[in-house]
């Protein structure tokens, strides 16, 4: 079953991201996109190109996810596995440190 995310940037809904049978999806959603004011998520993912495909998770979101001892936590406190990168993102990245949060589009809403 493919997951699918939010992406919040300063605490606006700035896009959906997919996992797909070919990989990743971004995709800004018009409304954010609408104003020139709201910064991309990223230099590697500018508000100037609505969709972005990929084979692998973005690095930009691929980055977010935890590394080293806290990975081991997140991996053996929710049950992933360390290449299920969607997984590890939406279970980890809800409060990110900095503009960027994610969360689970099918069973969370942002506060």
């Amino acid at each position: 079953m493919h997951k699918t995310a939010i992406v919040w940037m300063h605490g606006k809904a700035a896009g959906e991201l997919k996992e797909t049978a070919d990989g990743y999806e971004f995709e800004y959603y018009d409304e954010y996109t609408a104003n020139s004011d709201n910064p991309a998520v990223s230099l590697t993912l500018p508000t100037t190109q609505k969709n972005f495909k990929s084979n692998v998770l973005f690095s930009f979101f691929d980055g977010l996810i935890p590394e080293g001892w806290l990975l081991d936590i997140a991996t053996k406190s929710w049950k992933i596995k360390t290449g299920d990168r969607m997984g590890l993102l939406l279970a980890c990245c809800k409060e990110c440190i900095g503009a960027v949060s994610i969360t689970d589009k099918d069973n969370e809403e942002h506060e």
